[in-house]
This record gives structure tokens, C-alpha cells and sequence, in this order.
């Protein structure tokens, strides 16, 4: 990878890690502005700390979903190339491409069933912001042409498709490792926030620097899945009353089922909603917890919400006393207050726990995250968190 159009200024900076994206909120998606191209087109993609190929969808399409901006077209870019089908992505022990007709190509789902999104692995020039003012061109960047996709929830926002930012080999971050120190960081403006107020996505030296008690827990390391951001989960509170569940609860199974990673991607949180052989239900336990707190103040059930969220109650015009979660991670604990550990429908006067059922995993969704300064930190394989206004 090489890097265009540099001042001294420019990659002093660079050098610094001093790098940045505008972040906004789209629908329920947190989304990144890019700029793509020798036509410098602007793409808005899904902000996804659960995925690894940076991705947009592509001309000419097969299958493609509406999107208010113009799509992307490889043909018109003078800087695009495809990747090489004896790239170390494409062929070899670290492949995660397939070669087809001398095409790298790839076939990407993700949970919950969206995708897959289909298409030509690729080379192209992104551009990304840097501290003063300056744009930076990075000459490269290994991303996906992606010209059919399905099964994508976007309607009504600006997404045209995926910015990548696991541990994968084909992630942003991966891809400027070195540029970044490693390290990049967000803080989620709320959804209750009428105002669309954007925020950043910073990298290396343009992370702020974090006011009060800045916290740290360790990334897991998985036998299977290593390229997601696992956490040591040891119990969980609900309304500040701990639940007590066996250590090896939220522990990562050799087939890749259990365990529980964050993912800026998944909108709600899941946890886990099977039985274990410690004969424990992760689910069933946490969401029971939060029943016993609401019915102890006679709350009246609201059934067959349209969220398709299970417990949801009836929501008295003076009632404030929501519960808490508490995650007690490895050496430290991730408190989410009661006003983003529920989802309020105020048109129709209810709320519900903003929590479902994992299929045999548990994910520390966006709303979970919600005015929180959060840092992964790839030099100690740490994320660090602290409560912060995002606005």
C-alpha cells in the first residue's frame, strides 16, 4: 500500500495515526462517510466492528438494494484494479477469497441472515481525513466490488454497503495497522437525540483522550473465530442485582458457538438463549431478571409489539426507575444505564428491554453502546470504555 498526494504536513500526521472519519447516524445504523475513487465518489457504509471486508455495492449490479446516493461504478475510476487472483487472500492457508474464472471473488453472510453480498475482491483509492484539515490518499485499499447483494435491512438509510473494522487480514484496520498504531475509537450519539448530530470515528493519535476513570478488559482469544472482538464476560447484574452465573457461562466453545463479542454492526443485543450443560439459559436468566424488577412495581405487560422485542410493559407517565445492566467483564464493569438498557416507544406509551436471543452467542450490540467513549486497543488486545456525552 502506498500512500498519494502527501505534504509534509499531511504525513507528519499520518505518522501520528491522526486520522478520521465523520460518523453519523442512519436509521438505527451507525454509518462512515468515505470518499472512493479517482472521481472521489462519497459512500456512506455500516460502521461494523463484527466484519471484515470493507465493501460498497458496485456497477454494473446484478442484484442490488436502493440507495439514495449513485453507485459506486469501478469502470469510470482510472485508480481501481482488481485483486490478483495469487494475492495471499485469494489463495494459500489465509485465504478468504475464492479464484474463479481468474477473478477473486467472495460470498460474504452475516448473522442474523442478512447477505450475502457477492462480487470481485479489489484494489481502489480511499481517501480519509487527517487532523488540520488535510485529505490523505491511500493508494490500495484491498475492498469489495460488490455487485449482487440481498437479505440487507438499509432501507431508508444511506448505506451502500460495509467498512470492515475486525481483526480479519481484509479489514480497514487490519489493512492500516501500522498507520494507526493499532487503535481506533467511537462514541455513539444516542437514538433518542432528535438532532442528526454527527460524531467521529478516530484512529491512533486523533483518539481523544478520555476524562475519569477510563476502564480496561482484555480481548478474548478464540479457537476458532480470532478475527472478532471477544470479551471475558464473568456475570451480569440487572437492576444493580447480580444474576451469579457459573464462570464458564460466556466461555467460547472449540466448534465457535458461546461466547460473547461487541459489534457496532448489530443494532440490539443478543445473549445467548440456549441451555448449557452447566444447566444454565444466559437468556432466559437475564430477561427473567429484568421481569422480576418490573413486576415488583405492577407494571401492566404490553404483548405483540411491533419491535418484536419479548418483555415489554405499559409505561406510567411518572415511572423512572428502569433497571441497569451490568456486564462484569475480566477486571472490569460495563454499566449500561437504565435509559439504553430498555428501547421507549413514546408515541404509544410503552418500552421494552432492549435485549433477544442469541443463536448459541451472545453480542454486545450498538445499543448497548450508546454515550460511551469505547477504544480497542490492538497493542495490548484491550478494550478500554468510559461513560461520555457523545454530543
Amino acid at each position: 500500500m502506498s500512500i498519494s498526494n502527501g505534504t509534509k504536513s499531511s504525513l507528519e500526521l499520518l505518522e501520528a495515526g491522526k486520522m478520521f472519519m465523520a460518523l453519523y447516524r442512519g436509521g438505527f445504523y451507525y454509518v462512515v462517510e468515505t470518499v472512493i475513487g479517482s472521481l472521489r465518489d462519497t459512500q456512506f457504509l455500516l460502521m461494523d466492528t463484527g466484519a471484515g471486508l470493507v465493501w460498497t455495492q458496485c456497477m454494473p449490479c446484478t442484484r442490488c438494494y436502493t440507495q439514495p446516493t449513485s453507485l459506486y461504478d469501478s469502470r469510470r475510476s482510472t485508480s481501481y484494479r482488481k485483486l490478483p487472483c495469487d494475492h495471499f487472500l485469494c489463495r494459500g492457508s489465509q485465504a478468504l477469497y475464492q479464484c474463479i474464472n481468474k477473478e477473486c471473488v467472495y460470498d460474504i453472510k452475516y448473522g442474523h441472515g442478512a447477505g450475502p453480498t457477492k462480487g470481485v475482491a479489489s484494489l481502489e483509492t480511499f481517501y480519509f481525513a487527517l487532523n488540520a484539515g488535510v485529505v490523505q490518499a491511500f493508494n490500495g485499499i484491498i475492498f469489495g466490488c460488490s455487485n449482487d447483494n440481498m437479505n440487507f435491512e438499509f432501507k431508508d438509510t444511506p448505506i451502500s454497503g460495509i467498512m470492515g473494522l475486525s481483526w480479519s487480514p481484509d479489514s480497514l484496520v487490519s489493512q492500516l495497522a501500522h498507520s494507526i498504531q493499532r487503535r481506533f475509537s467511537y462514541c455513539l450519539v444516542p437514538y433518542d437525540e432528535g438532532r442528526a448530530v454527527p460524531s467521529l470515528l478516530t484512529f491512533g493519535g486523533a483518539i481523544p483522550s478520555p476524562i475519569g476513570n477510563l476502564q480496561t478488559t482484555k480481548f478474548l482469544k478464540t479457537p476458532i473465530n480470532i478475527y472478532h472482538f471477544y470479551l471475558n464476560l464473568l456475570d451480569v447484574s440487572v437492576g444493580g442485582n447480580r444474576i451469579g452465573f457459573p464462570s464458564d457461562t460466556f466461555k467460547p466453545n472449540q466448534d465457535g458457538s458461546g461466547g460473547i463479542f461487541i459489534d457496532s454492526g448489530s443494532i440490539l443485543t443478543f445473549v445467548n438463549n440456549e441451555d448449557l450443560p452447566n444447566g444454565r439459559n444466559p437468556y432466559e436468566e437475564v430477561i427473567g431478571a429484568f421481569q422480576r424488577h418490573y413486576d415488583s412495581f405492577n407494571l401492566k405487560r404490553k404483548e405483540n409489539v411491533p419491535e418484536r422485542l419479548e418483555l415489554c410493559y405499559e409505561k406510567p407517565g411518572d415511572f423512572s426507575h428502569f433497571a441497569t445492566m451490568t456486564y462484569h467483564f475480566d477486571g472490569a464493569d460495563y454499566i449500561v444505564e437504565g435509559k439504553y438498557a430498555n428501547h421507549f416507544n413514546n408515541v404509544d406509551g410503552y418500552f421494552c428491554v432492549a435485549l433477544l436471543g442469541g443463536n448459541r452467542i451472545s453480542i454486545l450490540g450498538a445499543w448497548h453502546q450508546q454515550n460511551k467513549r469505547i477504544i480497542y486497543d490492538g497493542n495490548i488486545d484491550s478494550l478500554h470504555f468510559i461513560d461520555e456525552k457523545c454530543i
